[in-house]
């Protein structure tokens, strides 16, 4: 297919990244506590991966905690990165990481709670219907930028703020890509040099076609998705909680609508979760 990935073997390659990602992110989530720090559940998120052989990121981890899951009064981007706050009992939390494992690319984004929390527990339900509407409309060739206020439309009428309009560019997406495989990368700022490189390769070579790598609420995203891996995250806020997934979602240039656009990994815990529900249901 003519969207870069390399076809079959490839999406094989990023499929077991990703899984890669989200199997940390469910066994660090797993071994949070009260007083952990967010700091040290990136920490733990690295380590975890650099044992299994990661040394190239897109980003390094992210951990956010208690409403900073919801980007409270976030400004500037260094606010981002994780802090000394502690997790406490009730509390939500996001872990978000972006390895290059060797030389495929992918962010994820895994969302849980320490505790049972029945609002947290919905709005991870109402999460995914934006998962359906994404793949639904990319399908038909919707301009990303329409696409982009229907998530919008349907949070409003979920009752939630858009959170991920607070990320630089208010991207809910952004294309990845593989890269030559190294044994280690230089970073700045925690983004990895090489991968950066490669999404400002884009960003000029999209200029100059009419197309965009970051996905946004503004006229440069105004266009059909372009063929390639995306790696989306729409993010939910409501009060001081928030809730996203991130995961890779394919688009090729086939006329055939499922193979048009696909999400790369139906087993992933955001989806498992929901599909027990329904058994259960």
């Amino acid at each position: 297919m003519a969207d870069g990935t390399g076809g079959a073997a490839d999406l094989r390659g990023f499929r077991d990244a990703q899984r890669l990602a989200y199997a940390c992110a469910e066994e660090v989530a797993a071994r949070l506590e009260p007083g952990t720090t967010e700091r040290e559940a990136a920490r733990m998120q690295w380590e975890w991966l650099r044992r299994r052989g990661v040394r190239d990121w897109f980003h390094l981890p992210f951990a956010w905690f208690g409403d900073r899951t919801a980007f409270a009064g976030f400004r500037v981007p260094l606010q981002f990165f994780p802090t000394g706050r502690r997790l406490e009992p009730g509390m939500p939390f996001i872990l978000d990481l972006a390895p290059v494992h060797r030389g495929f690319t992918v962010d994820i984004g895994y969302a849980g709670c320490l505790g049972c929390d029945p609002l947290h527990e919905r709005m991870l339900d109402d999460l995914l219907e934006h998962r359906e509407l994404i793949l639904r409309e990319v399908r038909e060739r919707r301009p990303l930028r329409e696409i982009y206020e229907d998530v919008d439309r349907l949070m409003v009428r979920q009752g939630y703020a858009n959170r991920h309009r607070a990320y630089p560019f208010g991207v809910i997406a952004h294309k990845v890509g593989r890269l030559p495989e190294r044994r280690w990368s230089p970073h700045v700022l925690g983004f990895g040099t090489r991968a950066l490189r490669g999404l400002a390769s884009d960003a000029l070579r999209g200029h100059r076609e009419g197309w965009s790598p970051l996905w946004s609420p503004y006229r440069f995203s105004g266009h059909p998705p372009q063929p390639g891996l995306w790696a989306v995250e729409p993010h939910l806020g409501l009060g001081g909680r928030g809730v996203k997934f991130e995961e890779l979602l394919v688009v090729t240039d086939s006329a055939d609508p499922e193979e048009s656009a696909f999400w790369l990994d139906d087993d992933l815990p955001h989806v498992r979760r929901r599909r027990a529900e329904r058994a259960v249901a």
